[in-house]
C-alpha cells in the first residue's frame, strides 16, 4: 500500500473530507514509518478508548449543563446551582472519532447532545433539587467538533513536521534511513498537545453539519 504525506497533509485542511476517512491512510502511514506510539494513538482515537484513564485530557471531565425532561416543554434547563453543575454537569467522551463524528455531522451549530446521568448521580440530584424528573448532561456540539479539530489537528501537524524533515512524495516503503530520520516525531502526546493549544488557529475545517438528503441517505444516517 502506498502513502503520500503530501496528500495526506492537504486531506487535513479539506473541508469535504471527514475524519473518519482521513485516519486509516494516516494509521497505515504510521505503521510503515513504524511510528509505534502515533498508530496506537490514532487506533485508540478511532476505536475508541476502554479505560477512561488510559483517555487524552480533551476526552475527559467534558463539562456541560443539566437538562430536566418536562412532560409539557421537553428537555429544559434544570434548577441546578453552579456548584451542582461544576459536581455533575460533566462526564468523559470515549468513543471513538467516528462516532463522535456523526454526532456533529447530524447536529446544526448551536445544538446540542444529550446524555443521561448516570443512575446514582441521578438520584443524588434529584434529591437535592427536590425533583422527579429525568436529568441529562447537555453538551454542545462545539464541545464534539473540538475533539475532532483537535485530533484531526494533530494529524496535520505530524505531516508538517514529516515533510519538514524531507519526507515528502508517494511511497510504496521507507528505508530505514527515512525512517531513522524521522525516528523522533514518534510522540504523538506532543502533537495533540500542540493541536489541543493551537485548534484554533490551525487550518483546519469544522465538522461541516449534514443536509437534508445526507442526513436521510447519506453516511450521516
Amino acid at each position: 500500500m502506498s502513502a503520500s504525506i503530501n496528500h495526506l497533509d492537504e486531506r487535513t485542511r479539506d473541508s469535504g473530507e471527514f475524519l473518519e476517512d482521513i485516519m486509516p491512510s494516516a494509521i497505515t502511514l504510521a505503521m510503515m514509518l513504524r511510528h509505534k506510539k502515533m498508530a496506537a494513538w490514532l487506533r485508540a482515537e478511532l476505536d475508541g478508548y476502554q479505560d477512561h484513564d488510559a483517555a487524552p485530557p480533551y476526552r475527559r471531565d467534558v463539562p456541560g449543563h443539566i437538562v430536566a425532561k418536562s412532560p409539557q416543554y421537553g428537555w429544559i434547563p434544570a434548577p441546578v446551582s453552579p456548584q451542582q453543575t461544576l459536581e455533575f454537569a460533566h462526564l468523559d467522551l470515549l468513543e471513538g472519532t467516528k462516532s463522535l463524528e456523526k454526532i456533529c455531522i447530524n447536529s446544526k451549530k448551536g445544538d446540542g447532545n444529550r446524555l443521561l446521568l448516570d443512575a446514582d448521580d441521578m438520584a443524588i440530584l434529584q434529591k437535592q433539587i427536590n425533583l422527579s424528573a429525568e436529568l441529562a448532561i447537555n453538551l454542545s456540539r462545539d464541545v464534539y467538533s473540538r475533539i475532532i479539530r483537535t485530533v484531526r489537528g494533530a494529524i496535520y501537524l505530524w505531516t508538517q513536521a514529516l515533510m519538514e524533515k524531507g519526507l515528502e512524495g508517494e511511497h510504496n516503503h521507507y528505508t530505514a534511513e527515512e525512517r531513522a530520520q524521522v525516528a523522533e516525531l514518534d510522540t504523538p502526546e506532543h502533537f495533540w498537545r500542540k493541536a489541543l493549544d493551537e485548534v484554533d488557529s490551525l487550518p483546519i475545517p469544522d465538522v461541516r453539519s449534514a443536509g437534508f438528503f445526507e442526513r436521510i441517505f447519506g453516511r450521516a444516517s
